[in-house]
This record gives structure tokens, sequence and C-alpha cells, in this order.
């Protein structure tokens, strides 16, 4: 069975998410022809629903997520034929921990890049949780044995890996710097400008290169407007929270208190 994925496609119009999409046609497409189990990559929010869009539109599968908690940000769709039953399916992801006698504290970046550094995809990899003295990682089955073998070092620091059930993930620690800024306007380009201290012209220049994303969503369009409990991330300078609007000043500026993420 052949699907026409361009019909499926037609409302996508960023070129990236065009090509998750056509991902997760693929894996429709083995599902309904050769009755397998099959799982995406790990997705972020505003990918699953995209997925899910799909998905629906088809009567013969089943699915169902798995990032390891269930607040997860990046998570793993599972498709399955619809005859099949999901206590029957065997789980493709798995989940580790990292520990060592550190010198320093270790940042979400250290363990990504060293992850990273292997050869591994991103997209093998979910949600990373931070704690006083370790790490907890999700990821695919199919990697684990690999990343226990060869992760030995995470900021030039020896560490130690070993496999734990996704029953012991425990929420990790969210760090934060937290900033209070105005602005003359709610505009994205506006506050990203104001919050990373960086000219209209540079932040212009990251629209253009489709590195801002708002609550997961590719936008392209500096003139879009941002309120209280967005999440903005900008590839190369990081991502931030809208945490509170306060208002407006006597002037009309807006007072935004902010969580950038560390």
């Amino acid at each position: 069975m052949f699907l026409n994925k361009a019909k499926y496609l037609e409302y996508i119009r960023d070129p990236e998410q065009i090509i998750v999409m056509r991902k997760i046609l693929d894996k429709i497409e083995k599902v309904l022809k050769n009755h397998e189990v099959v799982y995406s990559d790990f997705l972020d929010p505003y990918q699953r629903r995209l997925s899910y869009s799909i998905l629906n539109r088809f009567s013969d599968l089943n699915y169902f997520e798995e990032g390891g908690l269930e607040e997860a940000e990046r998570k793993s769709i599972i498709i399955y034929p619809f005859y099949l039953n999901k206590e029957d399916i065997e789980n493709p992801i798995s989940s580790i921990e990292i520990t060592g006698n550190f010198r320093r504290r270790l940042s979400h970046r250290d363990y990504l890049g060293s992850i990273l550094g292997l050869g591994i995809k991103r997209e093998k990899i979910g949600d990373i949780y931070l704690h006083d003295d370790f790490a907890q990682i999700v990821l695919h089955r199919d990697i684990l044995d690999f990343v226990k073998l060869h992760l030995n070092k995470v900021g030039n620091q020896n560490v130690y890996v070993e496999e734990i059930s996704l029953g012991e993930i425990k929420q990790g620690v969210t760090e934060y710097i937290e900033k209070n800024i105005t602005v003359s306007s709610l505009r994205v380009d506006n506050v990203i400008s104001t919050v990373y201290n960086i000219s209209r012209s540079k932040c212009l220049m990251y629209f253009n290169q489709n590195r801002v994303k708002v609550n997961w969503e590719p936008i392209r369009q500096p003139f879009h407007l941002v309120d209280e409990t967005d999440l903005i991330s900008v590839k190369g300078e990081g991502r931030f929270l809208i945490y509170k609007n306060l208002g407006k000043t006597k002037k009309g500026r807006h007072k935004l208190i902010i969580k950038i993420y560390v």
C-alpha cells in the first residue's frame, strides 16, 4: 500500500516539518502494508500535534506516545495495527542514569553534547533530567547498549552509565535566570531582542534562517505576537519563558518577567 503523501502534507508550510511528517507517513505505510509495530523519532509537542492530525485519518491503526514521564517534552509515537493490544507491545523506549565524582555541576548541554559526540542523532534522545549529583536520560532502546559501552566522559569528567527502568525517572531540576524587562510591544522580535540584548537586524536574521520557535512551532514572522506562558526558543541563543505579563507602565510599555533557561 502506497500513500498519496502530498495529500497529507499540503497544509504544512515549514520544510523541516514536512520532512518529519514524511517519516511519519513512511511509518504508517509499514504498519498498513507489513502489519509491523513501528515507532517515531522523539518529537516535540508541535511535531506530535502535526503527527496526530495525520494519524487520526487512519482507522486501521492505533498509536500511543512514550517519553518516560507523562509531562515529558519530547516523546516517541508507537504506531501499531488496530487489532493488537497496547499491553502486548514491547516498549521501544529506555532510560539511563549517569553518575560520577563530579568536580562541577554538569549542564544539559554537557550531557547532550557528549552523547551527540558519539555520533548519535538528536532524534534518538528524549528528555534529559538533571539532579544534584546525577542525570537521567530517556532514549531509544536500540542505542542503549552503544551508549552504555561508549559514554565514559561528560564535560571531561569520568562517568558511569547504567540502565534504569522508566518508572525510576524523576522530574529534574530546571535551572533558569529570572529577568524583568519592559518592551514597547509584544512582537516576538521585540521580546527576543530585549531578552538577549541583540540588535533587531540580527534578530531578523534569525527569522530568515528559520531559527525561531514559539511553543515549539517554527515562526517566520517577526511581527508574531506573544504573551504570558509562551515558550520562545532561538537556535544559537537558547530559550526562555514569558513567565508573567505585569501589564503596562505609565508610558505604555509592557512589563514582563522572563525565565531564561540555562
